[in-house]
Order: C-alpha cells, then sequence, then structure tokens
C-alpha cells in the first residue's frame, strides 16, 4: 500500500512543489544537513518558511490536497519530514517520515501500531527509561513482551516468532551496541519486523534503514535538534503500509509537535554535522582522559578502540556519539563530583550544545551502580571541558 496520497506526501515525506533535494550525488553531512528539506526557493520568500499556526485549512468542496486539518497535516512539518528523511536515507525516494510530539510519542506510535493482542514483541533490557512503562501496557494489552540486553546480541535468543524487534543501539544509558544487520537478517527470516531507537547516533552517525531495519526512530529532543529547548520525535521506514499505520496511531492519538518546535528543529539541523563533529571529537578526547583516573571504572564509549563494542560499532557506525558513560566509587562520590562541576549542568537528557551530566541512578529506572555518571559531551571547548572534569574528580575526592 502507498499511504503517498494519504499523507500529502510524494513519497519522500515532501508535500507537492517541493523540491527532490537537488543535491550532487555524494554530498557530504554538513551539505546535506543545511539544505535538508528546503523548498524550492521563491522571489522574495525566505529560505526556509516561517512556522505556519493553522488548525484549519480553506478546503473547498472535495477534501483533496496536501492540508485539511491541523491533527492531521502542517507545511511546517512537511518540510521538517523531507529534511529529516533525506538525513536517515539520502537519495532514497520511498521512504516516509513522521513527526511526533515527543521521542516517546514516537516510539509508542510503532509499538501500538503494529502489534496486536496475542502478538509476541522483543524488548531490550537496558534500553531507554521509559521502556518499563511501554512494557506495562503492551502486557495489559494482551501482547507478550521479552527482554535480552542489547550486547552479544542476545536479544537473538528470545526472537522466534516475535512480530516486532525492537533494538537500542547504542543503549541508553549503558551504551552497548549490537550488530543491527546480523539482527534484521534474523529477524526478517521469519517474518519480524525490526525498529531501532536511533537516538544516540544520530542520522550523521548510523543509518537503520541502510542496515536494514523497518523504521528509524529517534527522539529529536537530543542531538538532532541540539539546544534543549524543542520536544520532538519522529518515525522513518520505507514500507507504506506500515507507515500508514504509524499515520493513523498518530492521528488517532493526536502526538503532534507544534509548528514552533517543527520549525525550531529544522532549523537546528542546518548545524548537526557541526555540532556532532565537535561533540564527537570532545567526547574521545574526554574519555580518553576519563581512562587514565584510577577511580573512574566500567568506562563506555563505543569510539574508544578497547571499548567492548567498539569492533561492531566501527562496523555499522560512522560517528560515535556524544555520551560517555562511567561508575565513581560510591554515591556520595559522583554527587560531589557533579557538584564541582563548572562548564556542566546537572540535566537529564543528553546532546546539546551545553554539557550535561547526572547520577543516572537517582531515577531508581536503571540497572545500573549508584556511583554510575551518564556525561552527555556539548560544545565547548574540548581543553576546557576536559580540564574541568579532571578538576571535579580531584576535588570530589576530598
Amino acid at each position: 500500500m502507498n499511504d503517498s496520497a494519504a499523507d500529502g506526501t510524494n513519497g519522500t515525506g515532501q508535500g507537492a512543489g517541493l523540491a527532490a533535494g537537488g543535491l550532487p550525488v555524494g554530498a557530504g553531512d554538513g551539505t546535506r544537513a543545511v539544505r535538508a528539506g528546503l523548498p524550492e526557493p521563491v522571489k522574495h520568500e525566505p529560505t526556509l518558511p516561517g512556522p505556519v499556526f493553522a488548525a484549519h485549512f480553506h478546503l473547498p468542496g472535495d477534501p483533496t490536497g496536501p492540508y485539511t486539518y491541523g491533527r492531521d497535516e502542517n507545511p511546517t512539518w512537511t518540510l521538517l519530514e523531507s529534511a529529516i528523511g533525506e538525513l536517515e536515507a539520502p537519495g532514497q525516494q520511498d521512504v516516509r517520515t513522521l513527526v511526533f510530539a515527543s521521542g516517546m510519542a514516537a516510539i509508542s506510535s510503532v509499538l501500538f501500531s503494529q502489534l496486536r493482542a496475542g502478538d509476541a514483541v522483543v524488548l531490550p533490557d537496558d534500553g531507554y527509561q521509559a521502556l518499563p512503562l511501554a512494557r506495562a501496557q503492551l502486557e495489559a494489552f494482551g501482547i507478550e513482551v521479552r527482554t535480552a540486553p542489547t550486547g552479544g546480541d542476545a536479544q537473538l535468543d528470545v526472537l522466534d516468532g516475535a512480530r516486532l524487534l525492537w533494538l537500542e543501539s547504542p543503549s541508553n544509558p549503558g551504551l552497548d551496541v549490537c550488530d543491527i544487520r546480523r539482527l534484521v537478517e534474523a529477524a526478517h527470516a521469519q517474518g519480524t519486523l525490526v525498529a531501532v531507537d536511533n537516538t544516540l547516533a544520530t542520522p550523521l552517525g548510523q543509518r537503520p534503514l541502510e542496515l536494514g531495519a523497518d523504521f528509524s526512530v529517534a527522539s529529536g529532543t537530543k542531538q538532532l535538534t541540539g539546544h534543549g529547548d524543542v520536544l520532538l520525535g519522529y518515525v522513518a521506514g520505507r514500507d507504506g503500509e506500515a507507515m500508514a499505520a504509524v499515520r493513523r496511531w498518530r492521528k488517532i492519538v493526536g502526538a503532534i509537535p507544534g509548528p514552533m518546535e517543527a520549525w525550531l528543529a529544522h532549523r537546528s539541523i542546518a548545524t548537526l554535522q557541526l555540532r556532532v563533529d565537535r561533540q564527537n571529537a570532545s567526547a574521545l578526547a574526554l574519555a580518553e582522559a576519563l581512562r587514565g583516573r584510577p577511580e573512574v571504572t566500567g568506562l563506555r564509549y563505543p569510539g574508544l578502540a578497547d571499548d567492548p563494542s567498539h569492533k561492531v560499532a566501527s562496523q555499522q557506525m560512522r560517528r560515535y556519539g556524544c555520551v560517555v558513560s562511567f561508575t565513581l566509587p560510591t554515591r556520595t562520590r559522583a554527587e560531589r563530583f557533579l557538584q564541582a562541576l563548572r562548564l556542566v549542568d546537572d540535566a537529564t537528557s543528553f546532546g546539546g550544545v551545553r554539557s550535561t551530566a547526572e547520577r543516572r541512578g537517582r531515577w531508581g529506572g536503571d540497572a545500573v551502580p549508584e556511583g554510575f555518571v551518564r556525561f552527555s559531551v556539548g560544545a565547548e571547548d574540548p581543553a576546557d571541558l576536559v580540564a574541568d572534569v579532571l578538576r571535579a574528580l580531584d576535588e570530589s575526592a576530598g
């Protein structure tokens, strides 16, 4: 089933009259991010049109055309969906993208649109903290939920007969990586759909659809928008029937983004490559500095050559992300460390231009030690950031 007519797009997530890209073959990530989703230029009009605030549109006669009602579609969403689609699957005209009010709205749309009572779904047991909430609701609807760790491709062991396999790679907050291609091949061999939470990697770090996944899902709240001021989520996929079901779920629950949030997200994508490259390089520098600290254990960053996930990550990731995780000896030591930081905010979430860190165990939902720290590297000068972290470690030892 092709849902192009139903969703007012031409199959790329773009509305009628929008540019199909116009980028040279093999365009770099920076070029693509700067140009992604822009309409054809119109004399005296802005390069990126402003947000369209509308609950309804003029609609004489039969309801044909791309825009009818504000819960179903909006021109500002259309441009953003086109931009994300161009990053998730460059040059692939059959990819559809839908944006949502949050990352959890996007996650829920896939889970609850694709699963029915009696189905089985495989989830990671070390994934995003809100997944257990989704698990409880799935089970309440009569859906069997199986779980296994991300590392070692352990989800293969509980895959038999499942309707949907949900992957999160790298996992949050533990930063384990699974072999997406291997899991996709095993799943598709038995007719199982595969969704990948690509939040931590971003489409510049990893492209799940190119690795064979049916859905690439992410929270745009994090590094995609990168300024800590937007809640957003999205789902990208190439199966028209499956994406039509996701769209229908969005309509039913009304989990739509505001036009201003969508516009801010699109504006922010233009700097994605600049931010990602700076943050990834700084994350590696921080991880290397932490490796020499005796009080730091359990250090994880897929970009480190000796990280347990590096071999697999290097085969499927183009960039390794902005998050570093590690453990300090005690809860008290971790709290003193966080309080001593001067350039880092003690806050949840990750991916912003301002570095953040938190003692993840304070939420109670992750199976991590009390001294476990999830550190999101921002765009500060890397030397300043590393110096601040090392100083805070020294001060927290007192």
